[in-house]
């Protein structure tokens, strides 16, 4: 992510969370992630500081699930989970 950026394009958002273009717009779409649509063509921009509050988010989510679902012996049996 170019520290200089304030906004980024989809592609950014996805290179930088290591995922696709298509899963970023879904997270846009349903709003779990800010974006704004500028120009006539109507293309998303994602706000470094709205991409930074929402890894938090997920940190935070995350570490939720860990603390619900402890991690058991009989886990590290089991095959992780798809990504």
């Amino acid at each position: 992510m170019p520290p200089s950026s304030r906004f980024l394009t989809l592609a950014d958002v996805a290179e930088v969370l290591s995922t696709s273009s298509a899963q970023v717009y879904a997270l846009v779409r349903r709003g779990e992630l800010p974006a704004i649509k500028i120009g006539g063509r109507g293309q998303w921009r994602v706000e470094t500081s709205q991409l930074e509050a929402y890894i938090d988010r997920m940190y935070d989510e995350a570490r939720a699930f860990v603390d619900a679902h402890p991690f058991t012996e009989g886990d590290a049996k089991a095959e992780p989970p798809a990504e």
